[in-house]
């Protein structure tokens, strides 16, 4: 069958199912991406002005909760529909990222984000589910590999628009996530038709606390068998190391990394590149820098697809995953943001072979009539993973890498008193203080701070955490799996 010929086949709701997961991709990493520098950042820029410990806290638990509440969800939608489901999870999008610059406090960020988090878990199970059910035996590779470009292209717009207009207002980032995904509302609206569902005749005839009590009673038989739990328990390993990317990194580029090597090398090269991305200050936003993430999945995740689709699955995945944390320790391991950029290179070539390997091999581990129950689970690791993330990124690169922590401990041994940081002195007023009474610049604080505290040295927790469990999972398929 031809290119063209299935193409043909997809019917409408298909494709308007895409667009939606194009837009909501579009709405979510335009601020994820750069979401640990907001909770972060000094509040005189319009940041909130957070520990790395609050973030992390924040981060880890909401994403880990984003990832385990579909469970729940998916029923929920089963029995309401798609339609409505999308309605309600667009209206919590919109109206959340719209109150989120106006909650300034810990414990109110917190419950925004989690309620952000709600909408989200509405949403993440329909357009998969969609673009299952309005797919066939012979259309489905297809369909899927789309979705996928669809996520990826939204993921790269999405930090594009928010990096041009966060030179103006962080509320602007949230408000114009508010709007891509405000847009979905017409599509919806207009153009989605519920997709026939199987069996929900069925499913209505139980409660919905009934549906979620099956549920949560087929993952604890799944989770019974102990080798699958220590396999998700491994696999937490990889999302730990792979979700510094969006909770770390962001703060390390911000604190420490010199983007102006990276301009200086635009401006001379690609002059017109480096205008739209460059700041007045002559360096490159950390957005921008991490963005180049998913340009490289676009460009090149084809071909690396094709070249694993050779191998094994566990193979590719621990090879996947070793190449992928020595990227991002690179990556966290330098002041020099250019090269950050080849070092993302490195992290998003082990990404894409590990990450879509997976599910692939949680369905060839799994018995024969509990494929799908397995692959169900594949959430578990994602959701532990953030939660274990937040926990690095959070206290551990605070006493090991984090600017201010770190300035706080020079003060200390200088004894100079500086003080406190909170709503009239600034964590840049106490930069600057801590700068000027020990007579340098801040440029030469910052290079002092690097020399004597080595911050660089938090490269060596991730890439440590995804090595052990590539490493994991080498002995798991050697003594445990090949034994059953």
């Amino acid at each position: 069958m031809s290119l063209i010929t299935v193409l043909k086949r997809y019917p409408t709701t298909f494709w308007v199912a895409n667009m939606m997961e194009l837009f909501e991709r579009w709405a979510w990493y335009g601020f994820y991406i750069i979401f640990a520098l907001y909770l972060t950042g000094s509040t005189d820029e319009g940041a909130l002005g957070f520990s790395q410990t609050q973030k992390g806290l924040i981060m880890g638990i909401g994403t880990a909760f984003l990832y385990l509440l579909p469970i729940v969800t998916g029923a929920l939608s089963d029995r309401i529909g798609y339609r409505k489901t999308l309605f309600i999870a667009y209206t919590i999008y919109t109206v959340v990222f719209l109150m989120i610059p106006t909650f300034k406090s810990f414990s109110s960020v917190f419950f925004i984000y989690l309620l952000l988090a709600v909408g989200a878990a509405l949403f993440k199970p329909i357009i998969a589910a969609t673009v299952t059910k309005t797919t066939d035996a012979q259309t489905s590779s297809i369909g899927f590999g789309i979705f996928y470009m669809m996520v990826n292209i939204g993921g790269f717009i999405g930090p594009f628009v928010t990096g041009f207009v966060r030179k103006y207002s962080w509320d602007y980032v949230f408000y114009s996530s508010a709007a891509v995904i405000a847009f979905n509302f017409i599509l919806v609206t207009f153009f989605y038709k519920e997709p026939v569902q199987k069996n929900r005749g069925e499913k209505m005839r139980n409660t919905l606390a009934e549906q979620i009590r099956h549920i949560f009673g087929n993952i604890a038989n799944a989770l019974s068998d102990w080798r699958f739990a220590l396999f998700l328990l491994i696999v937490s390993g990889f999302w730990t190391m792979y979700m510094q990317f969006y909770m770390t990194l962001p703060v390390f580029i911000d604190q420490w990394v010199n983007t102006a090597i990276l301009y200086d090398f635009l401006n001379h090269y690609v002059p017109w590149l480096a205008y739209q991305l460059g700041t007045s200050e002559g360096t490159i936003p950390a957005e921008y820098i991490l963005n180049v993430d998913a340009g490289y999945i676009i460009l090149f995740q084809i071909l690396i697809s094709a070249i694993v689709m050779r191998y094994k699955p566990l193979s590719a995945m621990m090879a996947g995953i070793l190449i992928a944390s020595v990227g991002l320790g690179l990556s966290l391991a330098t002041q020099n943001g250019l090269f950050i950029v080849v070092a993302l290179l490195v992290f998003s070539i082990g990404e894409m072979m590990s990450s879509p390997k997976i599910t692939e091999y949680i369905g060839r581990i799994a018995p024969s009539d509990k494929t799908a129950l397995y692959i169900g689970c594949s959430y578990i690791p994602v959701a532990l993973g953030n939660l274990f993330a937040g926990i690095v990124s959070g206290n551990v690169y605070q006493n090991i890498s984090d600017k201010i922590t770190l300035t706080q401990k020079e003060a200390i041994v200088r004894k100079i008193d500086l003080p406190a940081i909170g709503a009239q002195f600034t964590k840049n007023d106490y930069f600057r203080s801590a700068a000027t009474k020990m007579n340098m610049t801040t440029d030469q604080l910052t290079q002092y701070l690097w020399d004597k505290y080595h911050p660089s040295s938090f490269w060596m927790v991730v890439t440590g955490i995804g090595m052990v469990a590539s490493v994991i999972l080498f002995f798991y398929d050697r003594f445990i799996l090949k034994r059953r």
